[in-house]
């Protein structure tokens, strides 16, 4: 190895490089860090957490040189020496094995060399490049999460040992005075201690009865494992005299073991090694696929071949404004986002060409009113119109042709369901191999300022984004088989859940204030019942205070002790509820707290002027496709108890209004039938009679007539268990019998219906073999869990295979009804309305006069929403709360 450096001959500061120990800094990043998935569901937490640290280091370092160790799969000498005594390590984890050939191309990838021989180990590498690299007269950085390393500690050479703790990463240094400081003995005698105390781990078998305080009391004494055999009757404790008389062969080999070979026949240029730009191309394109969106602002952030903010102009007078929206008409292909800030128009940004790309504050003549009213215009023309989240532009602007605008969101969203977010960066990256500023990089918290520069930034990005990604989402849901999902289902629904969002609901402020008051009376009388029980007051609300009088004043039994106490979750109360009065008082009193804090006070909160409720309806949050809603959340009524049911006394239609609530019976259930064609449940259906009453009449083979309300519960709680993959113990555990009787149920079950078996297990091994399961509309559900080595994840993602189809179809038939019953009442002028959609249920909030009608387009549109071989039958209320009409 040589080395030219003008600057260390003139005897300035010496250069400086780093080698990182590979496979133990994937092993702690891999530990370190909860499991990652990228959209093809490949495990990348340690490579992730990996970068972090080496970025860290190089921070900290400003290095010049850098090299990477690994391990090769041929065995090492160490291996080979060890077999006799203790096998092998412990094999990787198959989520971790993956990863190191993508770490290895990352580093590649980033011009890093990489030292690898086969037959030694990473740490001989290590050492034999940071003796050479000290003869240079450079300073070394070794970073490991391997002690053994200490034994490489010198003046010159430091040893880096990072250590993952909840406020992040922190980083222990070693140089020699640091090793002796805190172990007691040198860097070289530290390989002596860790040979007579032996290291499973690392195949270093030690001597029995000799630990690590023992060790070093030795060493330090001593200096040496030969040394300390030469005074061996002076050895204390007795114990471990004996055991080095006897084993002082053992010994002797684990020192060879532990020793780090410093001069292995590694091949390593120093030049090779020195730094330039870790943030090449390919590296970026690699962190974009492994999707390291918080890694990609390192790179340029215009990101690779991408200049676009060049093109940016900001416009502030509508003379200029009325040339670009007259250019603007026609296009094929108009990219446009509304700058919405507080309910209000701050700007728009438009893009109609790669070099026509325009930020429009609202200012001066320029109002919110101009610029949407040319906005429509421009629309209304264009060939094809891109946005991101139309549904919160729709307050604002009217679209004449529906068809001819692309929610860019919602096409990634069905692309990639398990993602978190769906913004303007997030489609760059995917899409256009760009990495952009997001809008909290460039605004943070605040809002469009049109004096900022980074505001029309961020709008010139979202403009650019909506123009250049409205082809590549739609050919890419081409691809997948789900552009007439896309355009038959999730683009109408967004008009849809904008109607519903613009209607809200009417909550009765003094009947909301006065359940709260009665929830209060009734938390105040469990409260006292509780202390009484306990025979003292506390914090019911504090688990730590709940366990010790449960577990250890009360002496209950089933307590499950835990870092900071006994564990209170629910799972473990049930269990005791029926036979412990105080803890079915618990139950009841977590329940009624809850309600009051959400409901009954959180509700107050979100009553707009008009006494109405206007909750979000999210498009794009659950994997599955169901709707969720938030702001507040409506869809998560308590249904279970009568107090919690009550809360819905407090929604009321508008005066010469009724509540109409339609709910599909069993859509499920009646989509398993469907989906699997089990020709026996098909037909039980088809009697039109109690489902469940026939399924225990088959299963237990009784006539229909003597089925008991018992066999009937028993089978109600299979037929529901079987759409979401219940287990046996799961059954067990729903209707308190043992596991051996619930597991004759499930078997009795799929012998009477077997090809839902059969669907359930190619359901399951399809999507092992391509990786998502579908609906019958398309949608697909990636499944990463499935080829995960952790059991529980495994068995997560077969449960998940087996449900999503059916719960997916459910949720996209709800989907076609909400938009066939609210069109349909549109369209024939009715003032009725549909407000709410709760998982299988819909409320419109009907005129008096238009009830039965509201009934019948209710009736047609939701059972005609799907041809299955099974009838959709719905169950339909009216009243004058939603109490009433449920």
């Amino acid at each position: 190895m040589t080395r030219k450096s003008e600057e260390t001959a003139a005897g300035n500061m010496s250069e400086k490089i780093v080698l990182i120990d590979g496979h133990s800094i994937l092993n702690r990043a891999f530990y370190g860090i909860p499991d990652l998935t990228n959209g093809e569901g490949l495990h990348t937490n340690a490579v992730y957490g990996f970068l972090n640290i080496m970025f860290k280091i190089l921070d900290e370092e400003k290095a010049q040189y850098l090299a990477v160790a690994f391990d090769l799969k041929a065995p090492t000498f160490r291996h080979k020496m060890f077999e006799a005594y203790k096998g092998t390590r412990k094999p990787m984890p198959e989520e971790l094995h993956q990863q190191v050939p993508v770490m290895k191309e990352m580093l590649t990838a980033m011009k890093v060399p990489l030292l690898m021989k086969e037959g030694y180990e990473a740490d001989d590498l290590l050492g034999t490049v940071a003796k050479r690299a000290e003869a240079e007269g450079l300073d070394v950085s070794i970073v490991s999460g391997d002690r053994d390393l200490l034994q490489l500690a010198t003046d010159k050479t430091k040893i880096r040992i990072p250590k993952t703790k909840r406020t992040g990463t922190e980083i222990e240094d070693y140089n020699a005075v640091e090793v002796k400081e805190k172990y007691l003995v040198t860097p070289k005698e530290f390989i002596d201690v860790k040979a007579l105390m032996g290291d499973a781990s690392d195949n270093i078998p030690g001597i029995p009865g000799v630990g690590e305080k023992t060790a070093t009391k030795i060493i330090a004494e001593y200096g040496s494992i030969e040394n300390a055999y030469g005074h061996l009757e002076e050895i204390k404790p007795n114990k471990a005299r004996e055991s080095l008389r006897e084993h002082y062969d053992m010994a002797q080999l684990s020192k060879t073991l532990a020793a780090i070979d410093t001069d292995s026949p590694v091949e390593f240029s120093l030049e090779e090694a020195r730094l330039g730009d870790l943030y090449t191309e390919e590296a970026f394109e690699l962190c974009k696929r492994l999707e390291f969106k918080n890694l990609l602002a390192r790179f340029n952030c215009d990101g690779p071949k991408n200049s676009v903010s060049g093109h940016f102009k900001k416009i502030t007078d509508t003379a200029a404004a009325d040339e670009i929206f007259e250019s603007a008409l026609n296009a094929d292909i108009l990219g446009f986002q509304l700058l919405i800030w507080q309910k209000q128009i701050q700007g728009l940004a438009v893009c109609y060409g790669e070099e026509d790309i325009y930020y429009l504050p609202v200012q001066g003549a320029m109002t919110a009113e101009y610029l949407t009213g040319r906005l429509e215009q421009a629309a209304g023309s264009a060939k094809m119109s891109g946005t991101i989240n139309l549904k919160e532009e729709l307050s604002f602007i009217r679209i004449p042709d529906r068809k001819r605008v692309v929610d860019e969101a919602i096409a990634a969203y069905l692309i990639n369901p398990l993602k978190d977010t769906y913004t303007y960066d997030d489609l760059a990256k995917e899409y256009l191999q760009m990495i952009v500023p997001s809008r909290m990089e460039l605004l943070a918290k605040g809002g469009y300022d049109p004096e900022r520069e980074e505001t029309a930034a961020c709008a010139g990005y979202m403009a650019y984004v909506a123009f250049a990604c409205a082809i590549p989402v739609q050919d890419r849901l081409k691809e997948l088989d789900m552009f007439k999902l896309f355009t038959d289902i999730e683009m109408p629904l967004v008009y849809t859940l904008y109607d519903m969002e613009k209607a809200g609901i009417m909550v009765n402020a003094e009947e909301l204030k006065a359940y709260g008051d009665k929830l209060t009376g009734r938390i105040g009388e469990l409260e006292e019942s509780i202390w009484a029980q306990a025979g003292e007051k506390f914090n019911i609300n504090s688990p730590k205070q709940l366990g010790v009088i449960l577990f250890e004043k009360l002496k209950l039994p089933g307590g499950k002790k835990t870092k900071s106490g006994f564990s209170t979750a629910a799972d473990v109360l049930d269990k005791l509820a029926d036979e412990y009065p105080i803890v079915s008082l618990i139950l009841e009193y977590r329940q009624l707290t809850k309600l009051k804090s959400t409901y009954a006070d959180g509700l107050a909160v979100y009553i707009t002027e008009n006494g109405r409720i206007h909750s979000s309806f999210n498009q794009t949050i659950t994997a599955t496709g169901r709707i969720s809603s938030t702001e507040p959340n409506l869809q998560n009524i308590p249904v279970r108890m009568e107090l919690g049911r009550e809360i819905r006394k407090v929604f009321i239609p508008s005066p010469g209004f009724i509540f109409v609530d339609a709910d599909y019976s069993q859509i499920e259930l009646r989509v398993l039938a469907h989906i699997s064609g089990d020709k026996t449940l098909i037909d039980a259906y088809r009697q039109a009679q109690d489902i469940h009453r026939i399924t225990a009449s088959q299963v237990f083979h009784i006539p229909f007539d003597e089925v008991t309300p018992l066999q009937r519960r028993n089978a109600k709680a299979v037929n529901f268990g079987i759409v979401y993959g219940i287990s046996s113990f799961g059954l067990s555990q729903d209707l308190s019998i043992t596991k051996k009787e619930a597991a004759e149920y499930i078997n009795k079950y799929f012998e009477t219906y077997p090809r839902i078996k059969q669907f359930l297990d190619e359901t399951v091994e399809n999507a092992k073999k391509e990786g998502y399961v579908t609906t019958l509309f398309g949608r697909r559900r990636p499944v990463p869990e499935l080829s995960s080595s952790n059991f529980m994840q495994r068995s997560f993602g077969e449960r998940v295979a087996m449900n999503a189809p059916i719960q997916g179809t459910a949720a996209d038939i709800i989907k076609i009804a909400m938009i066939r019953v609210n069109e349909r009442m549109k369209n024939e002028g009715l003032l009725s309305r549909l407000i709410l959609q709760v998982h299988d249920e819909l409320l419109v909030e009907a005129a008096a006069e238009e009830a039965e009608h509201v009934k019948e387009i209710l009736r047609e549109e939701m059972q005609g929403a799907a041809d299955l071989a099974v009838r959709l039958e719905i169950d339909m209320h009216t009243g004058a709360n939603w109490y009433e009409a449920k």
